[in-house]
């Protein structure tokens, strides 16, 4: 289940979300996705500080903001990540990792502020292309969709000249 450096092996982390994307067909007839379970969550914040004013979102009413499967399965993605960190050694205390830190120092107001944007902007563009890196990298790729294909290819090309732009690899 490990690699010498103590986390899982990406093949067996490969394998067990292919297994659960078929399953998630068979059992639910629905793609592995979270993008939609995440504005949900969204949604029932809006309602409790806004509820008129979400409710009168066209999103809203077309997808309204409740608890189901893919509210659990985001739930269940970050109680496996940190069941992965503890089993695989991988819980470090600092907030900076050290990369980010020789490249842009120990502010860690400034690396949650950017996660925070990063993460608001990942979000904005999965709801734009109509579903996330899951949906269409997994799911997506699953089904041989070309659209899903293209969006894989083009996230990979993004990572890469993000991580050329910020690090200078």
């Amino acid at each position: 289940m490990e690699n010498e450096s103590g986390a899982w092996s990406p093949y067996l982390v490969g394998t067990l979300i292919g297994l659960l994307s078929m399953a998630t067909f068979y059992f639910s007839n629905k793609p592995l996705s979270v993008s939609t379970a995440y504005a949900r969550l969204a949604g029932m914040i809006g309602n409790l500080f806004a509820r008129g004013h979400t409710e009168n979102l066209k999103f809203y009413q077309d997808t309204k903001p409740k608890i189901e499967w893919g509210v659990m399965l985001v739930f269940g993605m970050l109680l496996g990540a940190f069941i992965a960190a503890v089993s695989g050694g991988e819980i470090t205390p600092t907030w900076v990792p050290v990369l980010w830190e020789q490249r842009f120092g120990p502010d860690i107001a400034l690396r949650l502020g950017m996660a925070f944007v990063g993460g608001a902007i990942l979000a904005y563009g999965a709801r734009l292309a109509g579903g996330c890196t899951s949906g269409h990298g997994i799911s997506g790729a699953l089904q041989l969709s070309v659209s899903s294909w293209i969006a894989l290819a083009c996230f990979f090309v993004a990572a890469v000249a993000t991580a050329h732009l910020l690090y200078r690899l």
